[in-house]
């Protein structure tokens, strides 16, 4: 039988009370994260009160330990239990968290946290910190996620996070402008400015984005391998991730992965339009005439279709700088040619050339059902939110033409 444990004044010290050299008590436990607390009282009877207070039921049956955590304990807890997100998601999720939220906010008790506060945080990284509005999102999703599992777990009653994102989404900070392809004028020139000899190595993989709609990693972890010119059909069927691998413990730094497709209606096969064709022939005989070959080797991929003049696979922020030269350079000479250029690139980006493509497709009329397929989404509504925003910029487009049709007829 164990032996009991007495003070100084004679009394049974119950399981995890203990007394100190000075004469005050204390009570220790673990809780369920495995974390230690203690409280201390100079008094006996007025240690075992705060006990019981620790104790009692609450009348939405919270667990006693929750007043001594912090949002930082819980996003540790629901860090090692998450599943089922891609890695390179997973760490977006925990850069962001760990990056804006547990230096500060944080560090915050769980049970204190109101609505207004979570608001207030948020307004702070728009307005402050001056953050975008996917990043905003990025962090409200894993905070969101923190604090529901801090209500499934009786930490809290109800999550503070619930919409607390609206009132910013709605204003002027949260505003996104909508994402918009070339027009057919701005492709033409695009295309044409990428045949002269500065920026023709480029034109291959441009050329491709634009007859495809494929995105950045789907295209950049193409493998001839995956390509039938004699069919002309494409094959998708794995993607390059480029991450920070910092979860995977044994591993760090960023660097490349090959992941399968965004979803399962990712893995499709595109149909190539015959400049697409030429493109891909006119790369081979490029890296031929060059001895370039491949030497990029990730997860056992290898023989990618774009290289850099070193061999290696291009990644999505190099691409996207090649695309700021391009526009700087090709409206440079627009404006040698004249002072007022009819056509001009606009800011753009490899996603851009995804959009362009699916815009060619509206004003061709293709069936959203191919389209969906060819573009790989999951959700057909995501395919018909594109064509509604494209078919409404050509409906405005056409009767602005009426219009000025009608206004030569009046004169």
């Amino acid at each position: 039988m164990a032996q009991k444990r007495i003070s100084e004044r004679r009394q049974v010290l119950k399981k995890g009370e203990g007394q100190r050299s000075n004469g005050s008590y204390y009570f220790r436990w673990t809780d369920r994260t495995g974390k230690r607390h203690t409280i201390y009282s100079k008094s006996l009877s007025v240690l075992r009160e705060r006990e019981e207070e620790l104790r009692l039921d609450d009348p939405n049956d919270l667990k006693f330990e929750a007043k001594f955590l912090t949002i930082n304990d819980m996003y540790k807890i629901w860090k090692d239990l998450k599943r089922g997100l891609r890695n390179n998601t997973f760490g977006n999720y925990t850069y962001m968290y760990e990056t804006f939220v547990e230096p500060t906010f944080g560090r915050e008790r769980l049970t204190q946290i109101k609505k207004s506060d979570v608001k207030r945080f948020y307004n702070n990284l728009a307005d402050v910190r001056c953050l975008k509005a996917p990043t905003i999102d990025s962090i409200h999703t894993v905070l969101h996620q923190v604090f529901q599992m801090a209500v499934d777990d009786s930490y809290i009653r109800t999550n503070p996070s619930d919409n607390a994102l609206n009132e910013l989404k709605r204003s002027h900070l949260y505003r996104r402008e909508k994402r918009r392809g070339l027009t057919i004028q701005e492709q033409e020139l695009l295309l044409q400015f990428l045949q002269k000899p500065k920026f023709k190595q480029w034109y291959p993989i441009f050329a491709v984005f634009v007859g495809t709609g494929m995105r950045a990693g789907e295209l950049t972890g193409l493998r001839w391998q995956d390509i039938d010119l004699e069919k002309g059909i494409i094959s998708v069927n794995h993607t390059l991730v480029y991450y920070d691998h910092r979860m995977d413990g044994y591993k760090s730094g960023c660097y490349l992965s090959v992941h399968a497709p965004k979803t399962e209606a990712g893995t499709r096969q595109i149909p190539m339009l015959e400049f697409v064709k030429e493109a891909f022939v006119m790369e081979k005989e490029r890296q031929e005439e060059a001895g370039i070959t491949c030497h990029s080797v990730i997860d056992g991929y290898t023989d990618f279709i774009f290289l850099n003049r070193d061999g290696q696979v291009h990644k999505d922020a190099a691409l996207n700088r090649v695309i700021k030269r391009i526009i700087r350079d090709c409206n440079d000479e627009q404006f040698l040619k004249s002072e007022n250029p009819e056509v001009l690139l606009p800011n753009f980006s490899c996603h851009s050339l995804r959009h362009t493509f699916t815009t060619r497709m509206c004003e061709a009329g293709t069936n959203i059902k191919l389209m969906q397929d060819i573009l790989g989404h999951q959700d057909i509504s995501t395919t018909m939110n594109i064509y509604a925003d494209v078919t409404k910029e050509l409906r405005e487009k056409e009767m602005g033409n009426l219009e000025e049709y009608f206004s030569r007829k009046d004169k």
